[in-house]
C-alpha cells in the first residue's frame, strides 16, 4: 500500500459511520442496530502515520501532524499530515550565531545542539552557555608552577597568557610558550671564519639583530619579524656565498654550516605553520615545530630529493626542561659537495688504510632543538640519495660521515645501516652536517694471477725472440709475408715486454703517462700488422702478379698510423695516460675507445678479407687445372692467419675488461690467452711451416755434427745460394722478395 493511498484511506474512516449504518465490531463494540458510531483514533495506529521528528495528534474524524522541537516541515506548514512533506533538522547554531556565547563554540546536533568553551574559558556554574575567562597565570600560582619559566612573568589575556620575559629571554612572541634564554653572542661577527668568507659576516649582523629584538620585546610582545620572512633572507644570503663556486678552505665550510644551523634554532620557533619548506638555487630547507604544555610525541619524518630524515619528536625534544616547542629541520645543500671533497686526511689517519675517497651524497644538515645532540638516547637514520648509481663491486663501499669541529669529515658515532645501487641508509647517535662518502680501495693483487702472468710472458717472449730470429735469418721464406709477420712479432715482443716490468709501476705519473702510451703504440702496431696480413692475403689469391706490397706501404701501415693515433689520443686526453692502479688508458673519459675503435674496426675489415680470400680459392680449387701446389699453401697461408686473428681478437675481448674489477674468471681467460700469444705465433708459423722445420734440423745437424764448415742458410753469404733459396722461395709463395 502506497503513501497516498494509505492517508486517503485514514481520512475516510473518519466519517464512516454518516455514510453507512454502523454495524457489529464497530468502534467501541457498538451492537449492529445502534445508530451511534464512536471517533477512531488513528494516531494509536502502530504505523507511524507522521513520520520520523514528528508527532500526532487525532481529532474527531481526523487527524494533524506537528513537527517535535527542533525540527521544521520542510514546507513552512505548522500543521501538516503525511502527504504534505516531512520534519527536518534545525541548524540552531547557523540560525542564532550568539546562541552560544561569545566565548564557546556550538555544534548542531540531530533535534539539538551543544556549547563548547573555547581553549582558555569554562562554563559557569549558573548558566550552561555562559563562557568566562581561565585565569591561568593565578591557576598556575596556586598550583606553584612557573608556566612563563624562571625569567618569566605571566600576563592574562582573554582565553590564553602570554609571557613576558626579562632582557635575554624571549617567547618568540607566542602565547602560552615560556621565556627561553637567548645566546645573541653566539652570531658575533669577530670570530674568525666570518672574516675569512665573504658574506657569512652579513647573515651574523642580520641573525644577532634579530635575536636582540627577540630578547627586548614590546609591552605587547609583539613587533617581532615573521619567521619565514627572515628563513628567506637566510637562504638568499647562503645562496649568494655558494653560487660563485666552490669554497676554498675547510675553516668557511665550518662556518657557514654552524651560522645556518644557529639560525634555524633562532627561525624556527618563529615559524607560523607546523612545516615549513622553502627551497633556493643553493639550499632546501624543511622545518617542523610542534608547540603546547606537554612534550610532543611519535615519529618524525622530514624529507626531499636528496635525503630523508626518519626519527621521532622526543629525540627532537630532548630530555631537558621542555620550553614549550619543538623543532626538526632537515637542510640540503645542492652543490656543497665540491667545496668538502677533498678534507679526508683525519679520515684516512683513523682508518689507517690505503683507500681513497669521494662525497657520493649531498652534504645534509640536521638540526632540532634538543640541546644536547652530542649523544642521543635513540638512533637518527638519514636516508641519502646517491649523486649517481654505482653497481656493487668489492673495492667500492659506502661510508657514513659527519662535518666534524676540526673542518674535516669522521665517522665516529655513524655508521652505514643499508646501502644499493641508488641509496645509503646511515645511523647516526648524534647531529650535525652528513654526508656519504665513497671509498675505493685499491685492487688486492692475486697470486695466482701473478704468477700465471709472469710465467706466460716469459714464455712468450722467448717464443717470439725465436720467431723474429726466424723470420730475420731464415732465407728459405723471405718476402712480402715474412716481413709481415717479423714486425708483428717484433710490436707484440715489445708490448709483453712492457706489460711484464711496467704495467703496476704507476709512479712517477710521466713515467706511467709513458708506459701507457707505448703499450697504446706496441698494441695498435700489432693489430695493423694483422691487417696488413690480412691485405697481403687477399692480394696473393686475386692478384695472380705483383702480390707483393712496397715495404715503405707497410711501415706506414703498420707503424705510421699507431703512431698518429697516440698523438692525436694525448693531445685530446692527456690525462687520459695511466691510471690510479693501472698505466693503461683510462676508462672513465673514454680514452679506450682509441684502442678498441680500431681494434674493432681492424677485426671486421680482416674478416672481410678473410670471407673474400676463401671465397676466391674455393673458386680457384674448383677450376679446370688449378696449380694445387700454390693454392695449397695459400689455404695453410689463410687457416694460419685466420687463427691468429682469432686468438688475438678474442684476447682482446677479454681485455677490455681486464681492469674493471670482481672479474676473475675474465681475468683469468685474458692471462692465459696473452701468456700464450708468443708461443701461438711460433707454432702457427714456425713449427708448422716445413720449410722452417727443415731450417730447424740443418741448422741443429750442423751446431750438432763437428765438421770444418758449420754455416746454415741462417747466415749464409753465398750469393748463389742465397739468389737460389730465394728463388725457390718464390716459387713456392708466389711472391717476389723484399
Amino acid at each position: 500500500m502506497n503513501t497516498m493511498s494509505f492517508g486517503r484511506k485514514l481520512l475516510m474512516l473518519g466519517f464512516a459511520c454518516i455514510m453507512w449504518k454502523c454495524v457489529s465490531g464497530c468502534e467501541n463494540g457498538r451492537s449492529d442496530n445502534s445508530e451511534h458510531c464512536t471517533d477512531a483514533d488513528e494516531c494509536e495506529d502502530p504505523v507511524n502515520v507522521c513520520g520520523k521528528h514528528a508527532e500526532c495528534i487525532n481529532t474527531a474524524g481526523s487527524f494533524f501532524c506537528k513537527c517535535l522541537n527542533g525540527f521544521v516541515h520542510s514546507k513552512g506548514m505548522e500543521n501538516f499530515t503525511v502527504v504534505d512533506g516531512q520534519c527536518v533538522d534545525v541548524n540552531e547554531c547557523r540560525q542564532d550565531k550568539e546562541i552560544c556565547g561569545q566565548f564557546s563554540t556550538c555544534t548542531n546536533m540531530i533535534g539539538n545542539y551543544s556549547c563548547t568553551c573555547n581553549l582558555g574559558f569554562v562554563l559557569t556554574n549558573s548558566s550552561d552557555s555562559n563562557c568566562v575567562d581561565i585565569d591561568e597565570c593565578n591557576v598556575a600560582e596556586s598550583k606553584n608552577e612557573l608556566i612563563c619559566g624562571q625569567k618569566g612573568t605571566c600576563v592574562n589575556t582573554p582565553g590564553s597568557y602570554w609571557c613576558k620575559c626579562a632582557e635575554g629571554y624571549t617567547s618568540y612572541g607566542i602565547e602560552r610558550t615560556p621565556c627561553s634564554e637567548l645566546k645573541c653572542e653566539s652570531f658575533s661577527g669577530a670570530r674568525r671564519p666570518a672574516k675569512s668568507l665573504g658574506g657569512l659576516e652579513g647573515i651574523l649582523a642580520m641573525m644577532r639583530n634579530s635575536c636582540l629584538a627577540l630578547s627586548n620585546p614590546s609591552a605587547s610582545g609583539e613587533g617581532n619579524a615573521e619567521g619565514e620572512a627572515l628563513l628567506e633572507k637566510l637562504l638568499t644570503a647562503t645562496d649568494s656565498i655558494l653560487s660563485p663556486g666552490p669554497l676554498d678552505h675547510s675553516e668557511g665550510v665550518s662556518g657557514l654550516l654552524g651560522t645556518v644551523e644557529k639560525s634555524i634554532l633562532l627561525i624556527g620557533p618563529q615559524l607560523k605553520r607546523n612545516t615549513t619548506r622553502i627551497e633556493s638555487s643553493e639550499t632546501d630547507a624543511q622545518i617542523a615545530v610542534r608547540r603546547g604544555k606537554t612534550l610532543p610525541t611519535g615519529p618524525l619524518h622530514l624529507s626531499n630529493e636528496n635525503a630523508t630524515l626518519s626519527t621521532d619528536w622526543s629525540t627532537a625534544a630532548g630530555t631537558g626542561p621542555y620550553p614549550g616547542f619543538a623543532l626538526a629541520a632537515l637542510l640540503s645543500y645542492k652543490n656543497l659537495e665540491g667545496s668538502v671533497n677533498r678534507s679526508f686526511e683525519e679520515l684516512k689517519q683513523d682508518r689507517n688504510d690505503s683507500a681513497s675517497f669521494q662525497i657520493f651524497s649531498k652534504v645534509v644538515s640536521v638540526v632540532v632543538s634538543n640541546p644536547s645532540t652530542h649523544s642521543l638516547k635513540h638512533h637518527v637514520n638519514i636516508t641519502f640519495r646517491h649523486l649517481q648509481d654505482m653497481k656493487e663491486s668489492p673495492e667500492l663501499s659506502y661510508i657514513c660521515a659527519y662535518w666534524n669541529e676540526k673542518g674535516a669529515w669522521s665517522t665516529d658515532g655513524c655508521h652505514q645501516q643499508y646501502s644499493n645501487a641508488t641509496h645509503t641508509v646511515c645511523t647516526c647517535t648524534h647531529l650535525s652536517s652528513f654526508a656519504v662518502l665513497m671509498a675505493l680501495y685499491p685492487m688486492e693483487p692475486n697470486f695466482g694471477l701473478l704468477v700465471v702472468t709472469k710465467i706466460g710472458l716469459i714464455i712468450s717472449l722467448l717464443c717470439l725472440i725465436l720467431s723474429i730470429l726466424t723470420f730475420k735469418f731464415c732465407r728459405s721464406i723471405q718476402g712480402t709475408r715474412n716481413t709481415i709477420h717479423l714486425h708483428l712479432c717484433i710490436c707484440l715482443f715489445v708490448a709483453d715486454l712492457i706489460f711484464l716490468v711496467g704495467i703496476s709501476q704507476t709512479k712517477p705519473e710521466g713515467g706511467c703517462r709513458f708506459v701507457a702510451a707505448m703499450l697504446h703504440f706496441s698494441f695498435l702496431g700489432v693489430f695493423h700488422w694483422m691487417l696488413l696480413e690480412g691485405v697481403q692475403l687477399y692480394r696473393m689469391v686475386v692478384l695472380v702478379f705483383n702480390a707483393t706490397i712496397r715495404p715503405l706501404y707497410l711501415y706506414v701501415t703498420g707503424y705510421g698510423a699507431p703512431l698518429a693515433i697516440v698523438i692525436i689520443s694525448a693531445l685530446i686526453r692527456p690525462n687520459g695516460y695511466g691510471t690510479e692502479h693501472h698505466c693503461w688508458l683510462s676508462q672513465s673519459d673514454g680514452l679506450i675507445w682509441s684502442f678498441f675503435g680500431p681494434v674493432c674496426f681492424i677485426i671486421v675489415l680482416n674478416v672481410f678479407f678473410f670471407i673474400i680470400t676463401v671465397w676466391k680459392l674455393a673458386q680457384k680449387f674448383t677450376s679446370l687445372n688449378p696449380d694445387l701446389s700454390k693454392l695449397h699453401k695459400i689455404k695453410a697461408f689463410t687457416v694460419t692467419a685466420i687463427a691468429q686473428m682469432c686468438v688475438l681478437g678474442l684476447m682482446w675481448v677479454f681485455g677490455a675488461f681486464l681492469f674493471q674489477s670482481g672479474l676473475t674468471a675474465v681475468e683469468y681467460i685474458f692471462t692465459i690467452l696473452n701468456s700464450l700469444q708468443g708461443a701461438l705465433v711460433f707454432f702457427m708459423h714456425c713449427l708448422l711451416s716445413k720449410q722452417v722445420r727443415e731450417e730447424y734440423a740443418h741448422f741443429l745437424s750442423c751446431v750438432c755434427t763437428p765438421q770444418k764448415k758449420r754455416y746454415s742458410d741462417f747466415s749464409s753469404t753465398n750469393p748463389s745460394s742465397s739468389q737460389s733459396q730465394g728463388t725457390r722461395s718464390g716459387q713456392h709463395t708466389g711472391e717476389s722478395q723484399i
